[in-house]
């Protein structure tokens, strides 16, 4: 460090506050340079050194609890574009025929001026005539709506349910939120991958499946769950989970819903009310009523 920012060191005294937490950090080229540490020790009385940091007495603790955090994780989508070659302005769409008459359907739907409300089912349709939702496609919309692109980007990105990359033929989405977690979503997760052969955020090499870890999908009662495609398959053992993705991968279509015999939500141990048919009309009414 050069000699400024060595009088910056040695002036630190006049710098730091009791009252104020401060986390210096000391780095030099040379780490030789024991005669600067030394200096700076000696002239900033009210610093601490630890390493090659110095702290305020009050600062000392919450330094150390910082060096010891977990390091952030992050989901396996990116929230801003990056051009490709897959993706980028230049890739071609439009809708097709078909997809243009669903498209009038959906804006007649929605009153003059208030257009842009189609955004949401207007970037689904998009997405499920091309397989993922490229920026072209956004464009697209944005173009048909008279909306600012910036507007259509901020709900591509704000929803999981756009997939801005490709992703396989099926999607395979396993929920980790506090239920499921608490019903084995850990080990249902583990087991898709070593079933599959990818980690999340990954696709097979045939093209076939995707794996994303979401937040909750709203079927707790039936946790552990996963969702692929648009169907939710529920109450899953990890056998359940192996027998699911053969079938997919041997074309079959596997059933959707609950696993365990359940119909729907209803209790595991059978139902615990409406136990008789309905009374029927007038039942608990007064006669004269």
């Amino acid at each position: 460090i050069d000699n400024w920012s060595k009088e910056v060191f040695i002036s630190l005294q006049i710098l730091v506050k009791p009252s104020v937490d401060y986390c210096i950090q000391f780095w030099s080229p040379d780490q030789s340079d024991t005669d600067l540490l030394e200096r700076v020790q000696r002239n900033a009385t009210r610093l601490i050194p630890v390493g090659n940091v110095f702290c305020t007495r009050s600062g000392l603790q919450t330094f150390r609890a910082f060096h010891r955090c977990a390091p952030c994780l992050s989901g396996d989508a990116l929230f801003v574009h990056r051009d490709t070659e897959k993706n980028n302005p230049t890739t071609v769409f439009d809708f097709t025929p078909e997809n243009l008459k669903r498209v009038q359907a959906i804006l007649s739907i929605y009153p003059e001026g208030h257009k842009s409300a189609a955004v949401i089912p207007m970037l689904d349709l998009a997405q499920r005539q091309h397989g993922w939702l490229p920026i072209s496609a956004m464009h697209k919309v944005a173009d048909m709506l008279d909306m600012p692109r910036m507007r259509v980007y901020e709900v591509a990105t704000f929803y999981t349910m756009f997939n801005r990359s490709p992703v396989g033929k099926y999607h395979v989405q396993v929920c980790t939120t506090t239920p499921c977690m608490l019903r084995g979503a850990e080990e249902l997760l583990d087991c898709v991958k070593q079933k599959l052969g990818i980690k999340e955020g990954e696709t097979t090499k045939d093209g076939l499946f995707t794996l994303s870890v979401v937040e909750c999908l709203g079927a707790c009662v039936n946790a552990p769950m996963m969702q692929i495609n648009d169907n939710y398959y529920e109450d899953l053992t990890l056998k359940d989970a192996e027998e699911i993705l053969s079938d997919l991968k041997a074309g079959k279509k596997p059933k959707a819903g609950p696993r365990n015999g359940r119909f729907a939500s209803e209790p595991l141990g059978g139902l615990t009310s409406l136990t008789e048919p309905p009374k029927g009309p007038g039942f608990g009414v007064r006669p004269d009523l």
